[in-house]
């Protein structure tokens, strides 16, 4: 085992290579409550017509499931110290803008995530991707993510109470004295004071705290005994499959642009996450990551098996830089996580735990860290700031992650087109303001 992850080359051991693995795993294992929350839209009441509520149970099955595929597959075929899981802005795009902004049916929106797996797989294959990533200019890729980070604080601030709805503003300030809310406040007061200490796993850690508080105050029924705590895992099948059998509803403008968007989220913050944490291990060798299309086919393949299993995209985890930072640089740490996600299929009982009010802070500290993209845009560029603003603005104005999208990618070529900038316009920019476009007149 050390001769085929070359422990000797990288001068690491066993013992460092388990602990950070176990590290990763701590440091993403909020993922496993988050998403299964978020995906069956927890805190909101009324669903458009015709649309069922995914079941809670088989999304957490899935999400391990994915979650250990994934991340094996990038250490035992890509070798790298880096873990994967359902991605937090992917998840609020398929539960907040496409099943519920949209009213599409989440079995469709399976589908979707489906085929933006198979996508990704043939522009790995193909080589295809370093054309589309040089056709996406910087900046947007940047505002996309910040975009993305404010929709998902403000999901985390609704579903805390702390924002509620107004008839006269749209939004205000909720009843900060209301025991749930409360319970949410003290959650990103926790969550925020572990972060600012560089703790590891802060945002876990800060979700398990507030659980106990919950218990402690009442807010939340506690588990009878041990039996509530472990048992077997939740079955799939309720999900499982249905990304196969539902995957021809997808061809229609709609979806073109769900998958689009699926796509280009994915695509773009998995090459973010490769490079980030590749650069902190030492693997870039001039300035290009060796092995790369092993690492996002591992990410692609991910995307493909948590579809057909029930669960949103799947992609690469920046908190991996925790394993790193831990003194992981073999493909052995992401081994380790992945067991980890296996042996976490057997708690799903504390999701019963792990309520609304719990996993909020957690998209509040997830949307502070996805902001700080904001700091590399060129503001004093008036062609590139309109785009880059109302991308980053129409996600949380909206509700919608593909409109902030749509909007952002429709101006930036009419901007930089009036500012004498034609020539640096990719023909593929072109083709997306056409089919944004269209959704507009069409769909929107």
């Amino acid at each position: 085992m050390s001769k085929f992850f070359k422990f000797e080359k990288f001068g690491t051991t066993y013992r460092r290579e388990f602990m950070a693995g176990l590290t990763t795993f701590l440091a993403m294992a909020y993922i496993l409550f988050v998403n299964p929350s978020t995906l069956a839209l927890d805190g909101i009441e009324q669903l458009p017509e015709g649309v069922t509520r995914i079941d809670k149970g088989a999304v957490f099955t899935a999400t391990a499931i994915a979650a250990a595929v994934g991340t094996l597959i990038m250490g035992l075929f890509a070798k790298y110290p880096i873990a994967l899981a359902p991605g937090m802005g992917l998840n609020a795009f398929f539960a907040y803008t496409v099943v519920l902004g949209f009213g599409i049916p989440w079995e469709t929106a399976l589908a979707g995530v489906l085929a933006s797996g198979l996508i990704f797989i043939v522009l790995t294959v193909t080589g295809l991707r370093t054309m589309i990533i040089d056709a996406i200019p910087a900046n947007l890729k940047l505002a996309v993510g910040a975009g993305i980070g404010l929709f998902i604080a403000f999901i985390g601030f609704q579903n805390s109470g702390i924002v509620q709805n107004s008839d006269a503003t749209l939004v205000q300030l909720g009843d900060l004295t209301a025991g749930p809310t409360l319970l949410s406040i003290f959650g990103i007061i926790v969550s925020v004071m572990l972060m600012a200490m560089g703790l590891k796993g802060g945002i876990f850690y800060g979700m398990v705290l507030t659980s106990i508080a919950g218990m402690v105050t009442g807010l939340i029924a506690p588990p009878a005994g041990f039996g509530d705590i472990v048992s077997t895992a939740p079955s799939v099948a309720p999900t499982f499959g249905a990304a196969f059998t539902h995957f021809g509803e997808i061809f229609t403008i709609e979806m073109l642009v769900v998958i689009l968007t699926f796509l280009f989220v994915d695509f773009f913050d998995t090459a973010g996450t490769l490079v980030a944490v590749a650069t902190q291990a030492g693997f870039m060798k001039d300035n290009k990551l060796p092995r790369a299309n092993r690492a996002l086919f591992a990410d692609s393949a991910a995307t493909v098996v948590g579809a057909a299993v029930g669960t949103s995209t799947t992609t690469s985890y920046i908190e991996s830089t925790a394993g790193v930072g831990a003194g992981g640089r073999t493909g052995f740490t992401s081994v380790v996580t992945a067991g980890f996600f296996i042996l976490a299929l057997f708690f799903s009982p504390l999701l019963s735990v792990v309520t609304a009010e719990v996993t909020a802070p957690a998209l509040i500290i997830v949307g502070v860290l996805m902001a700080s993209t904001l700091k590399n845009i060129d503001w004093d560029q008036f062609e590139i700031a309109v785009p880059a603003f109302f991308t980053i603005a129409a996600m949380p104005m909206t509700y919608s992650i593909a409109t902030g999208i749509a909007i952002g990618f429709i101006f930036y070529p009419i901007t930089m087109l009036l500012k004498g900038r034609g020539k640096e316009i990719h023909p593929i920019m072109y083709f997306l303001f056409v089919i944004f476009v269209l959704y507009f007149i069409f769909l929107a």
